[in-house]
């Protein structure tokens, strides 16, 4: 009789024991497949880099290159070198972080407020079908418009400041937020929202603990892309007409026949936007820990 007490004892310990070791086990598992994508992204990298720098630079016969023209496509090199000139020397408009400063505050801005005013406007279109009815024609249309042409009508309505540049950002991120806020609304489950409205739930109710509850991942799965919209529209206003930002620094280089600095800005831009896409990432995580994790960790990017 004690022996077998003894054993009955000794199994919640031996369970624990496995519990530890497999979740140790997996533990390793993600690591090490961590380690191996990041080490193929650069591995990705590298060659691509390596195969344009050796593609304009090595030709016996032909100095501009094997396969691609450095004056078109410019070279990995030369667009280190232009980097390195403007955080050293600044750039033909001022100081490289002032270019950096004005767009990111600009795409900011327009982000914010096309969030806000795409989630109120799909909120509430999705709940209430006769704003639905007779706004749909109206959204279809404004989001048909080619986005040049509206910013190209900001700057001679509003004027060559910051506030043509955030209105584009703006269009650019309101229809991306507002149609996944009105598809996460029309996708809350019916039965939820009619045990709610049986439990005495009022409209305002409904609409707070249940509703956007319920679409925050459609919503937050927008704000994804919206900020690369954002971004986008404020390099597009700056393109079409400023005085300071990333965006006139594509076009100067542009106009100078200068490909290097083209790139180099475009890198300035791949690095803010990745750098968005990291802190959207954590807040997505913070916001909906409640849902479940129904991608594995085996094919998360």
């Amino acid at each position: 009789m004690s022996a077998l007490s003894a054993a009955s004892r000794n199994e919640p310990a031996r369970a624990d024991e496995a519990s530890t070791s497999a979740s140790r086990a997996r533990a390793r598992a993600r690591a090490n497949r961590r380690l191996l994508v990041n080490a193929l992204r650069v591995a990705f990298a590298v060659i691509v880099l390596g195969f344009w720098e050796i593609g304009t630079t090595t030709d016996a016969d032909h100095h501009d290159g094997l396969w691609m023209d450095p004056f078109f496509y410019g070279r990995p090199s030369g667009v280190a070198s232009q980097l390195w000139s403007w955080i050293t020397n600044g750039t033909a408009q001022g100081p490289l972080w002032l270019q950096v400063a004005t767009t990111l505050e600009e795409a900011f801005l327009g982000f914010l407020i096309g969030v806000v005013l795409g989630v109120i406007f799909g909120v509430a279109l999705g709940r209430v079908r006769l704003l639905s009815d007779v706004f749909a024609p109206y959204i279809k249309a404004l989001n048909a418009m080619p986005r040049v042409v509206l910013g190209s009508i900001f700057i001679i309505t509003i004027g060559y400041g910051i506030w043509s540049k955030v209105a584009l950002a703006v269009v650019l991120v309101f229809f991306v937020v507002f149609f996944n806020a009105f598809q996460g609304v029309r996708e809350v489950d019916r039965v939820l929202i009619a045990n709610a409205r049986i439990l005495g739930a009022s409209e305002r109710q409904l609409s707070t603990h249940v509703i956007l509850p319920s679409a925050l991942s459609w919503i937050l799965a927008s704000l994804h892309t919206s900020f690369g919209f954002a971004l986008v529209g404020a390099v597009v206003g700056e393109y079409l007409g400023a005085i300071h930002g990333i965006g006139l620094v594509i076009a100067t280089a542009q106009a100078t026949f200068n490909p290097n600095g083209v790139f180099a800005a475009m890198f300035i831009l791949a690095v803010v936007a990745l750098t968005a896409e990291v802190v959207l990432t954590w807040l997505e995580n913070r916001l909906i820990k409640w849902r479940p994790n129904t991608v594995t960790a085996d094919v998360r990017i």
